[in-house]
Parts: structure tokens; sequence; C-alpha cells
């Protein structure tokens, strides 16, 4: 599905330049759920931003299907990525009503005419999409989304990033602006929609355990290199204890 060929990505500040990536390749199976960790600046958000084309390499190649989309712009991309951030805010129009927004993810990647904005014939199963998430937003659906509280929003994000049919969904450490209650909801809530697609998944997380208990393949990065990369039983063998013991010896040697 995705294909890092010897990537080099490097930020340039005011002063020097810092190399994040190099000679980075990285392959991800079509249908699997990985689940991304490591500490700040280790390459994570980064490295989704490579997939989205929100960020191009400086060098290398990344392949989808086999096929050369380093120079993709995101925009084209997005025509079958579905992305969910780290804010609540991103991803939903807040003057917009529930529906108005489901209508326009709906519609994405068709052309406009001079019709309706929202298809009336749709609506129902815009409630019962929204209804699985069992916060109750199919009975709020001429709410405007600014009203609703962020695990509302997220959800309803969750629900408008899969509405189409995507190849890939990214999740940007989705739920770590939500309180402990709710970030449960919408890991159970994630974890029923990528089994129900069987979509391909990258989920950049902080919580060890999120990243042990869901999907079926856990990456740890540090400075822009893989250092632990586990799928299938080996994954499920691992302890909280084992991933967080590797994190914090990172930590020593970096003098944090």
């Amino acid at each position: 599905m995705i294909d890092f060929e010897n990537v080099y990505k490097s930020f340039r500040g005011s002063v020097d330049e810092t190399k994040l990536f190099e000679d980075f390749s990285f392959h991800v199976e079509t249908g699997s759920f990985v689940s991304i960790i490591g500490s700040n600046g280790s390459g994570k958000t980064t490295l989704l931003n490579l997939v989205c084309g929100s960020v191009m390499p400086d060098s290398g190649k990344i392949l989808f299907d086999g096929k050369d989309y380093t120079a993709v712009p995101e925009y084209k991309r997005s025509k079958t990525i579905g992305r969910v951030h780290q804010d609540p805010k991103n991803g939903t129009c807040p003057e917009l009503t529930i529906v108005e927004n489901m209508a326009l993810a709906d519609n994405k990647g068709k052309r406009y005419g001079f019709t309706p904005a929202v298809n009336k014939k749709r609506i129902d199963y815009y409630k019962h999409l929204v209804s699985e998430c069992g916060m109750g937003l199919e009975n709020r659906m001429n709410v405007k989304v600014g009203s609703l509280s962020g695990g509302q929003r997220q959800a309803l994000a969750l629900v408008i990033a899969n509405m189409t049919d995507n190849k890939l969904l990214v999740l940007d450490e989705h739920t770590a602006a939500l309180d402990p209650k709710t970030s449960e909801n919408i890991m159970a809530f994630t974890d029923r929609i990528v089994k129900g697609k069987g979509i391909t998944t990258l989920m950049v997380t902080h919580n060890l355990r999120y990243a042990l208990e869901y999907g079926d393949r856990i990456v740890m990065m540090h400075e822009g290199k893989i250092v632990l990369d586990k799928a299938g039983e080996e994954k499920k063998a691992l302890e909280i204890d084992d991933v967080l013991g590797l994190f914090n010896s990172i930590s020593i040697e970096c003098g944090n």
C-alpha cells in the first residue's frame, strides 16, 4: 500500500538545517492498522505529513500501490485519504450544521452544479452513520457543529473522513485533546470503523496502551528512525513495560 524509498527530509531554521529523515524506508501493507509512537520531534507527524502530501521530501520516493506519489499535491491525495487531526476544531465547519457538514463530505470529489447542497434523500443515511458513534448526534442533525463538544466533533470528523471510498485513514493524535472517558469512546468507535471497512490506517498516539491495544502493528520512532517495529503475534506479546522501558532508555540517552 505505502512505500517510502530512501526518503530524505530536512528542515531549515534561521541559522542551521536539521535533518529528520535520512535514507528512510518504510512499508505498510494494505489493510494494516499501524500505531506509531515516539517522543516529540521523533518524526511521527512529519511521517503523516509526507504521506498526505502537506510536506514534500527533499529526495527519495513515496509510493501508493506501486505508483509514484512523491510529487502529487495534497489536494489530489486527499481524494483517497481521510485524515483526523488532534484538534477537534479541524475537519469540520463550525458554522454549518451536522447534516450540512456530512453533505459536503458526501460530495467529495464530485462536481457541483445548481442543485440543493443537501440531498434530503440522504439524511436518513447520514443519521445512521452518526448513530453508530453512540453520542446522540442523529438527534441533532440541524445543530451547528460549533456548538458540539470536542468528543462529538471528533466523532463526526471520523465519520466524515470515512464517508467516501478512501484507501487510507490517517489519525494524528486524534484523542489527545479529549477527556479520558471520551477518548475511550472515540478509540472504540475508531476500531469499529477500521475493522468494518478494512481500511489501511496510520495512527500517531502518545497513549502507549492504545498503541498496544489497537491495530496489528506498532512502530516506535526516534530521531527520524524506526527503533521498534512489531506486528502480529510479536505485537500481542508486548507489554506496556517493555515499550515504556525502551522509550525511557531513549529519553535518558537524549538527556530528557
